[in-house]
């Protein structure tokens, strides 16, 4: 398990003050006597009704075919169809992926109250409740079968509701379709990788240290590789990852000053809203440093949207939504400030370079083809923001984030009889590479690479590897510990 060596999101840190959770398991051991671990859930009222969606059978895989999903334009996660195929010259060697995770509940109860009524249980969580966990046995290592319950306040539990934060039934179904998505791309389409996987050294998968990054990133894996894809011997490792602003105090300072000076510009460009949303907040304006904050405001609303969880119908009005996500992205992501982008996303960057250089130097020695992270909004904005290419909006559930690594072999120029006279020996074939981010199924064209030379001639989102690993250095902390002190680097 690794926890420091990049950053994939700041979410975890950021929103830790913020947003507390608890979890609880109720645990059933099969025909053996029942044991029961609870941890109370605190609440006021229970949302009981049926969920928008039909249940499936897939592999014996419990699965569920949910509600449209929002993003823009009615197109998927990941649109295999109008994927730009690269070049004929350029041939794929390796893709990095980062995915935010799936629908899930709101991370805290908002407007639980009339005349908002938004539920505050969630009982979308049906899927994946029955687990085999490894114990020792008097000679032997056994499997304890157990089941997962939520108790409530009354000392009554019910099957299938939810956790704040957790990954429901709808989160599940898109990320699985993400990972069937990427198999579609990478093993059908492009047969860059292949069908059945025979060993794990070919692919790599991350995670933060969360429960709904890394059940989505479960989900992803069985659509990518299914059981039935892959060998029996192999177990593709999930590796593990906590945020910076854990390890970061100077990031933890930054990010917090930031949030304070973005309710002091932002807070104002609310007020227009009070006389609509007041109502449904105990009597209290919106701001970015409400209460509750502006920010949770825009995650219940989102979460609920996802889920065809009716909301009142002012916050179904694109005005009143755009003017908060413009206050809310500005309080987390307008700071462009060169130590922000060093300390967040530098070592992520980082490491998406030395990972690719070692592809380019290894060649075939390095079989490494996909790498994918599951993380969190917050990683893919920030990742945007640091390569000059965020759009403002914050990202939906499931959506996504590629690098893509290319080669490109400069073909032999016809020589003329001179030439080969005065050099006989024949010059090898010279090696190219480029590097192509892609977001929300579309090319970024980054600021970084757009000098004639830094990218392929014609195809300005094809960055050349040398001008993307500039940039990621010059992000990149040469003293980690010394430039997280409180007091940052000497300047």
């Amino acid at each position: 398990m690794r926890t420091s060596d990049s950053l994939l999101g700041m979410e975890d840190g950021w929103m830790r003050a913020r947003q507390k959770t608890t979890s609880g398991y109720a645990v059933h051991g099969g025909r053996r006597p029942r044991v029961e671990l609870h941890v109370v859930e605190h609440v006021r009222s229970v949302f009981d009704g049926s969920p928008d969606y039909d249940v499936i059978d897939d592999d014996d895989d419990e699965l569920i075919r949910g509600p449209q999903l929002p993003f823009a334009d009615d197109t998927p996660p990941l649109d295999v169809e109008k994927y730009p195929v690269a070049p004929p010259d350029l041939t794929l060697q390796q893709v990095h992926v980062y995915v935010r995770h799936g629908e899930r509940t709101p991370v805290g109860v908002r407007l639980a109250d009339a005349p908002a009524n938004i539920p505050q249980y969630w009982q979308m969580c049906t899927k994946a409740r029955r687990f085999q966990a490894p114990v020792v046995g008097a000679s032997q290592e056994q499997l304890l079968r157990t089941r997962k319950l939520i108790e409530r306040e009354d000392g009554t539990s019910l099957d299938g509701v939810c956790l704040l934060g957790e990954l429901t039934d709808v989160g599940r179904r898109s990320t699985y379709n993400y990972g069937t998505a990427l198999r579609e791309l990478y093993v059908d389409k492009l047969k860059f990788l292949s069908n059945y996987l025979l060993t794990e050294d070919q692919t790599y998968f991350r995670s933060t240290n969360m429960p709904r990054t890394m059940e989505s990133l479960q989900q992803i894996i069985h659509g990518l590789y299914p059981t039935e894809k892959c060998h029996p011997t192999v177990t593709p490792p999930l590796l593990n990852m906590l945020g910076n602003t854990y390890a970061c105090k100077r990031l933890e300072i930054l990010l917090v000053g930031f949030a304070q000076a973005a309710a002091s510009a932002y807070n104002h460009t609310l007020e227009p809203l009070d006389k609509k949303l007041s109502k449904y907040l105990g009597g209290n304006p919106i701001r970015v440093d409400g209460k509750p904050r502006a920010s949770g405001i825009l995650d219940t609303i989102r979460a609920s949207i996802a889920h065809n969880v009716k909301v009142p119908q002012e916050f179904e009005e694109k005005p009143v939504m755009d003017l908060i996500e413009r206050a809310v992205v500005n309080e987390w992501f307008s700071d462009k400030t060169e130590e922000v982008r060093r300390l967040g996303m530098g070592r992520l960057l980082d490491d998406i370079s030395r990972k690719m250089q070692n592809k380019v130097e290894q060649k075939d020695k390095d079989p490494l083809k996909i790498l994918v992270h599951s993380t969190h909004d917050t990683a893919l904005a920030g990742l945007c923001s640091t390569l000059d290419v965020f759009d403002d909006k914050w990202p939906a559930f499931t959506a996504s984030i590629t690098f893509e690594l290319f080669k490109r072999t400069q073909k032999d120029v016809p020589q003329t009889m001179l030439q080969t006279i005065l050099s006989p020996f024949k010059s090898k074939p010279t090696e190219e590479h480029y590097v192509r981010m892609r977001y929300q199924n579309k090319n970024m064209h980054l600021p970084l690479c757009a000098d004639e030379g830094q990218h392929l001639p014609g195809s300005p989102e094809f960055c050349t590897l040398k001008a993307f690993r500039d940039r990621i250095k010059e992000l990149t902390p040469v003293d980690w510990e010394a430039e997280c002190t409180p007091a940052g680097r000497a300047t």
